[in-house]
């Protein structure tokens, strides 16, 4: 063999090392459009019902869930969306279908990732129940959280850290062209008070093992916070009471910005826009309309319509932000605060994932839109 093609060998065969090991650094795909589907959304809103014309370029079914090491899915409809998934991918050939695992609330990961048995067993239990046939084109890995900030009940270890790396590698070898991606949070509150991100995984890891991150650019304002606020405030914002070192990054700019200074590229970072609200029943008005008041209880609001029916209500009026760049909603005689995204504010972060280089936007979640889906019109545009 002469030394050129010694050489060449060589390098495929480093080539080969490199995407076992599942860094993936090819060259970038078009923009991302992700939407998440929740199957409990399966009657109402069924994945049948998605048009063929829709932007959405990659689907991620959510949850699948882990009981006793091993991959399930729970969901009683589960057979009929996969065959509405295959059936939709026949009428848009270009969409990617990948299977979300975990969520808020899902155990199993600590034990599941511990060690190289238990890593071994989950992944091939997955990759019997979900890679068959055609259905999914990969999985997305949404651990909430490895070593601390999830739910009090759910077990975590301080070495989830090196094991979700770990476990992302073991998912890439064993689906070889498939998508391995996650969601990742950027939220700075959560249940063991202040967070940070980075404390929980190996950001620059992750993202040459990942195709790409969906970053959860929501969720900075939640019932974990002292006042009622933004669920996706845009930008830093002074009046904020949030102590600086956690207020500097709890916002979709800054949460960006902390990513990239953790080593994870613009073009491995798809943008989260949350179709939902949050809600807040404040103690006081204060000068802002309810924003940044203390609170007795918060609320989850379940999507655009039900934010759209509370600002055509009597008593509901409408403010905007200058800096969050969002819309809120106050009801002064109920002492109510709602924190939503609209076209306007939606668009705005789109326009942002462009200018930054990003790899796309993604959004929880699509049946949280409208009939006219006038907030994935408005991310994807």
């Amino acid at each position: 063999m002469s030394l050129l093609r010694k050489g060449l060998a060589a390098a495929l065969a480093a080539i080969s090392v490199s995407v076992g090991v599942g860094v993936a650094e090819a060259a970038p795909p078009k923009k991302i459009v992700g939407a998440y589907y929740g199957n409990w959304y399966s009657d109402s809103k069924p994945i049948s019902a998605i048009p063929s014309n829709t932007p959405i370029t990659h689907l991620f079914y959510a949850f699948a869930l882990i009981e006793n090491g091993k991959c399930v899915m729970p969901a009683t409809t589960a057979a009929k969306d996969f065959a509405d998934i295959r059936d939709l991918k026949k009428r848009k050939p270009s969409l990617k279908a990948l299977i979300s695992l975990g969520g808020w609330g899902a155990g199993g990961f600590s034990d599941a990732a511990l060690t190289a048995q238990s890593r071994k067993t989950l992944v091939q239990s997955c990759v019997d129940l979900f890679f068959a046939d055609r259905t999914f084109d990969g999985i997305d890995l949404d651990w909430e959280f490895p070593v601390y900030g999830g739910p009090a009940e759910i077990k975590d270890r301080p070495e989830d850290r090196r094991n979700m790396t770990l476990l992302t590698r073991d998912f890439k070898r064993a689906l070889g062209k498939r998508l391995v991606t996650g969601a990742l949070p950027t939220g700075r509150l959560q249940t063991d008070g202040s967070y940070d991100p980075a404390k929980s995984f190996e950001l620059c890891e992750l993202s040459r093992i990942m195709d790409f991150i969906n970053v959860m650019t929501y969720d900075m304002g939640t019932g974990f916070s002292p006042v009622a606020t933004f669920n996706a405030p845009f930008r830093e914002v002074a009046d904020d009471p949030m102590p600086p070192a956690d207020r500097r990054w709890n916002n979709v700019v800054g949460a960006i910005d902390y990513y990239e200074r953790h080593g994870v590229s613009p073009r491995k970072m798809v943008l989260g826009t949350p179709f939902y609200g949050r809600g807040f029943n404040v103690r006081t008005e204060g000068p802002q309309h309810g924003l940044y008041q203390p609170y007795d209880s918060a609320f989850w609001v379940d999507g655009y319509e039900e934010a759209l029916r509370l600002k055509a209500t009597p008593g509901w009026k409408e403010y905007w932000h200058p800096v969050a760049q969002s819309p809120w909603l106050y009801n002064a005689a109920e002492k109510k605060f709602v924190s939503y995204e609209n076209p306007r504010s939606i668009g705005i972060r789109a326009d942002f994932a462009h200018s930054r280089g990003l790899l796309g936007t993604f959004m929880w979640e699509l049946g949280h839109d409208d009939a006219q889906y006038s907030l994935l019109t408005a991310m994807s545009r």
